[in-house]
């Protein structure tokens, strides 16, 4: 059984945003799910966070259809902070240990010690970058099964960029799943096991990363120039 399904994955806000998505994709890997911007990544990830319950077709975990047990494996980063920005970092913590039983606080802390966060200040007082190592730290501080990272390093800069990525990989437990959505091809192919490319809201390309090196001799970034 595959840790994710999707079957003819269907949906609309007017006009078709994921046309008939088949994907099946197990655990123990990183996932890229690339593409330009409208190509339906975010929609993607968030049906599968349990936020957009609109769709046509299945979507499973483990088996089993969306619902709030499947929501509670699941830890989902937006793109953008979605709590006040007038808590402070503790009460940022008291948020997410209050919705969320598998949030690790001792991680927490120690994860904002390695990206030289503060622990006492009010997320306002952050920069973007700040707050997205912050955004980080709250999603890998969850014991899921499943990570859904939308855009996590867009807003930052190329140092900040490495710290994420490194950050990512040292906290990836071999029997999740990550899937990162992004269109800086170039700064995560490091991190990087398999790339699902979509375009227009359908999958034009699935296939880990060894495969595309081996059969067209050139990196991630260059392969997606020349052809798409």
């Amino acid at each position: 059984m595959s840790k994710l399904e999707i079957k003819n994955l269907t949906m609309s806000y007017g006009k078709k945003v994921l046309d008939n998505l088949n994907l099946d994709l197990d655990r123990g890997q990183i996932v890229g799910l690339v593409g330009p911007n409208g190509s339906g990544k975010s929609t993607l990830l968030r049906i599968l966070a349990g936020l957009e319950k609109t769709y046509k077709g299945k979507v499973l975990i483990n088996g089993k259809e969306i619902n709030y047990k499947t929501a509670a494996i699941v830890s989902y980063q937006a793109d953008k902070f979605t709590l006040s920005n007038k808590l402070s970092i503790k009460g940022v913590v008291n948020t997410y240990k209050k919705f969320f039983k598998d949030f690790d606080e001792n991680k927490f802390y120690k994860l904002l010690e390695d990206f030289n966060l503060p622990t006492k200040a009010k997320v306002k007082e952050l920069s973007k970058g700040a707050r997205e190592k912050l955004q980080i730290a709250l999603s890998l501080s969850r014991k899921a099964e499943i990570f859904l990272l939308d855009e996590p390093i867009s807003g930052v800069d190329p140092s900040a960029r490495k710290t994420i990525i490194k950050m990512i990989l040292n906290n990836f437990e071999k029997d999740s799943l990550i899937i990162v959505s992004t269109h800086l091809i170039n700064q995560i192919e490091p991190l990087l096991d398999r790339v699902v490319f979509l375009s227009e809201g359908k999958i034009y390309l699935n296939k880990t990363v060894d495969e595309i090196r081996r059969e067209n001799n050139m990196s991630l970034e260059d392969y997606f120039t020349e052809v798409f």
